[in-house]
């Protein structure tokens, strides 16, 4: 294994980590809410209840950091940073991925930043066996396409 020197950025990732468990803090202290991002998302959906659909609550809160979470990349840019993600793939073959993380979403009750970013910090031993449960997947997946390709 060898790491890409030109790529290893331990002070930006040191930075961007400290920043969400700043933002998942800090909603948590000031709303009560976790930053789960597909329960965030979810909230924002109206629910469906008998005959009609009702209003979520704390909707300006939530909406405010889903809209953080786009705007702030863009603020980079204006700012000067040149960071360019590259995604191999087919637009359909992403579309594909979004729907089953979306999938193990529902099924794991959250998603890593709900489960791996706040609930391992609440100690949650549901969080941990979900967390670990990703990760053996991200593993096994990307074991599985170098194996393939």
């Amino acid at each position: 294994m060898s790491i890409d020197t030109a790529a290893f950025t331990p002070l930006a990732s040191l930075a961007g980590g400290a920043l969400i468990g700043l933002a998942a803090g800090w909603l948590l202290l000031a709303n009560g809410r976790i930053a789960g991002i597909s329960g965030l998302l979810g909230r924002l959906l109206p629910e469906r209840r008998e005959g009609g659909f009702d209003s979520p609550a704390g909707v300006g809160v939530t909406a405010a950091f889903i809209i953080g979470l786009i705007l702030i990349p863009l603020l980079f840019r204006l700012l000067g940073w040149q960071g360019t993600p590259h995604v191999a793939g087919s637009g359909l073959l992403l579309v594909l991925a979004g729907l089953l993380v979306g999938v193990g979403t529902r099924l794991g009750g959250g998603c890593t930043s709900g489960h791996g970013v706040c609930g391992i910090s609440r100690l949650s031993p549901r969080s941990f066996l979900a967390t670990a449960l990703f990760m053996a997947s991200a593993i096994a997946t990307v074991w599985l396409q170098k194996v393939l390709s």
